[in-house]
């Protein structure tokens, strides 16, 4: 029997024709008994049968092999189930006649979530079975299971109410059942001959039921949402730990582990891929590879050997140089590392129209092509039918820009715009450096965390690591020090950034932050602390601030009170402000209106951060009569109001401000107040709108950790 262990496939000297198998479930025990007879042809001189037998007990006396030349019956000697390869080994006590016989074995097993242990369409080929059984099932481990003639469902998968599920699992049921339907000729009628080609089983199938979806719900659209299948199988195959689509399989314990999104999602990816090159007609065929290089032309069989063999997949980088359009292809890696591999690359593009819509194969490093028109946007992988990712240089990246803001792209095209920008950006092969986008973008992620603080404060530390994520190639690009020839706005950028990166907890950034600053108090001249990094600086000594550790604070009061410069005062004033600590908070606050500031400097020192806006709120009640009569006759009262009113996002906050300001009518804060307290109703809205999306976790935890 030692023979059989570990080894990749079953022996080849018995081959099964076919299965009659009988199940008797116990729904109470949470058991079942079965039987099984196995017509099989013995072709070798052998005393052992050996099959795949999972989470089984064999019956005792229940094993024999009957010979359909002799009727003769041989009773096995031995029966193993060697749990680990997942094979029943049959040792028989003399060899068995070769030919044509019967295995009938007994056994007996359990119903658990894994359940292995019960084990006229598109191609014009009729579905082979009278019936097709269809049942939901509630502990399930898949999501289904093409059983051939009884599919096997999760209860969400398959059961669909009209008054109580929604839209979204409607559309689940229906491309669920289509995979499985497909299966039903992909996988069942016509199978895999070993592991190795999963990803055809598997792909054939998850593209057939995007197929099918399409054909009985066209309103649905749902060729644009097979853009989550392409972006998973990106995602996954971006990796340097990532492998083909065809891999090799040396033990049944290999199997479970490629069942993955590169199975999956790049399978049918790549099948939609070449069915978009070559076309629907020419696809419909019986013989895969050979038919389709007979009937279009084109080398189908090399082209297809250049993404199942290998493992990742190309970004084609686009620029127009002397009237021509280059392609230039390089393997994509998310850690920006270069790879090795090269495709043949089945590319679509157009021109200004989606009329003006050309193909061809990049089959070498580096092709072009003559452009009629060079003026117009150019969009690559019309539709994102291929599984690539594009580059544009600066000039098309612009040309694109206008056809968006005009409505001129598909949603689909938007889609893997922004998708291969990220992915770009998150690889550090394409930076966003332009002051004015990643200000605003570090003004969002500002206001976004603000809401999320209040609206899903579980979410926090994942919505802060996305944030992170979203600077942190940017801000290791620009770096901490100035460099010659910089110019204004990137000296800018340097410090707004940097303090974003403080702001939201990315750890190396702080602990740089840290160094600086002390070296800074020993020096106030030292280079390695610049006016336009100090902020980013005196905010990460803050973060590290509290009742029982006030160093930071009192290192920053001494600054302030040492230096003559308004504006560093000012910069410090901002910063104590971004303290978690709601004591220390209050501190800052007082600190505000003592005579070391300047009444028109105490107006920095209010943006506090969500754990101290409660604080803030009742400081600026107990000491309202104070700032009323300090700041009341000016304009800077305002600010009071506002920065400490705005940032509150709840219904029940907007009444108690306005019920406060109700007994203190004050003209020149009134529209102040009005906009404050309008400012809080609609954060409150965006708080309950927030809160009411069902799948709003599982996104967000997904973008923070996501592996491009």
């Amino acid at each position: 029997m030692e023979q059989f262990k570990g080894q990749p496939r079953l022996p080849m000297f018995a081959w099964p024709k076919r299965y009659d198998i009988r199940l008797k479930p116990n729904l109470t025990a949470c058991k079942f008994a079965g039987s099984v007879a196995v017509d099989l042809n013995v072709i070798g001189e052998t005393k052992f049968i050996v099959l795949n037998a999972a989470d089984l007990s064999i019956q005792d006396g229940t094993v024999s092999f009957t010979s359909k030349a002799s009727s003769e019956v041989f009773e096995p000697c031995k029966v193993d189930l060697v749990e680990e390869d997942e094979i029943l080994v049959l040792e028989f006590p003399e060899i068995l006649p070769s030919g044509f016989g019967v295995l009938a074995i007994g056994f007996d097993g359990t119903l658990n979530d894994r359940m292995k242990g019960f084990y006229r369409r598109y191609f014009a080929v009729p579905y082979s079975l009278p019936k097709l059984d269809m049942i939901a099932i509630p502990d399930f481990a898949a999501g289904a299971m093409e059983n051939y003639g009884l599919a096997t469902y999760r209860e969400t998968a398959l059961l669909y109410d009209e008054k109580h599920s929604a839209a979204a699992n409607k559309q689940r049921v229906a491309t669920v059942v289509a995979h499985e339907l497909a299966h039903q000729w992909f996988g069942n009628l016509v199978t895999m001959e070993w592991w190795t080609h999963l990803w055809l089983n598997e792909g054939f199938a998850t593209w057939v039921s995007y197929l099918a979806t399409d054909g009985l719900f066209p309103e649905w659209k749902i060729w644009t949402q097979f853009l989550e299948e392409s972006t998973k199988g990106l995602r996954l195959d971006g990796l340097a730990e990532s492998h083909p689509i065809e891999v090799e399989i040396n033990h049944a314990g290999e199997i479970d582990e490629i069942f993955n999104a590169i199975s999956y999602k790049k399978g049918a990816s790549v099948i939609r891929m070449l069915q978009s090159y070559l076309g629907a007609e020419c696809f419909q065929t019986e013989d895969l590879w050979a038919a389709l290089e007979e009937g279009s032309g084109e080398p189908v069989n090399k082209l297809m050997k250049s993404w199942t063999k290998q493992k990742g997949y190309p970004v084609v980088s686009i620029k127009i140089k002397d009237d021509k359009l280059e392609f230039e292809q390089s393997q994509f890696l998310s850690s920006g590392s270069h790879g090795e591999g090269q495709w043949i690359v089945p590319v679509t593009f157009c021109c200004g129209s989606y009329d003006a819509h050309q193909s061809f194969l990049l089959e070498t490093k580096s092709a072009s092509i003559d452009l009629k028109e060079t003026g117009a946007w150019i969009k690559v992988n019309v539709d994102q039918t291929g599984f690539y990712r594009v580059k544009y240089d600066e000039d098309l990246q612009a040309k694109l820009r206008y056809a968006i803001e005009n409505e001129m792209l598909s949603a689909t095209d938007r889609f893997g715009i922004l998708d291969d920008s990220f992915a770009l950006c998150r690889a550090r092969q394409q930076e966003e450096l332009d002051y004015t986008v990643l200000s605003n973008l570090i003004s969002i992620c500002y206001k976004i965390a603000r809401i999320a603080a209040d609206a899903t404060p579980e979410l926090m530390d994942c919505i802060e690591q996305f944030f992170i994520g979203l600077f942190k190639y940017s801000a290791e690009r620009i770096g901490w020090d100035a460099k010659e020839g910089e110019s204004h706005l990137e000296a800018m950028l340097r410090g707004q950034i940097l303090t974003a990166l403080v702001d939201f907890g990315d750890e190396p950034t702080l602990k740089e932050a840290s160094r600086r600053f002390h070296t800074f108090l020993d020096d106030r001249s030292t280079p390695l602390l610049p006016p336009d990094i100090r902020r980013a600086a005196y905010v990460a000594v803050m973060q590290t601030v509290n009742a029982s550790n006030r160093i930071g604070f009192e290192s920053l009061l001494r600054v302030y009170r040492e230096t003559d410069l308004s504006q560093e005062k000012t910069r410090i004033l901002g910063s104590l402000a971004s303290c978690p600590d709601p004591n220390i908070i209050l501190g800052v606050l007082n600190f505000l209106l003592s005579p070391e500031v300047r009444s028109q400097d105490a107006v920095y020192g209010l943006a506090v951060r969500s754990k101290g806006r409660e604080t803030a709120r009742t400081w600026l009640k107990e000491n309202w009569e104070h700032i009323w009569k300090t700041y009341g006759s000016g304009f800077l009262v305002t600010h009071f109001v506002s920065a400490i009113v705005s940032p509150f996002a709840s219904f029940e906050k907007a009444k108690e401000v306005a019920d406060f300001f109700a007994t203190r009518p004050q003209p020149s804060i009134a529209r102040t107040l009005k906009e404050s307290i309008e400012r809080v109703n609609i954060n409150a809205q965006w708080v309950q709108s927030i809160q009411n999306e069902e799948y709003l976790a599982q996104a967000v935890k997904e973008l923070a950790y996501r592996k491009y």
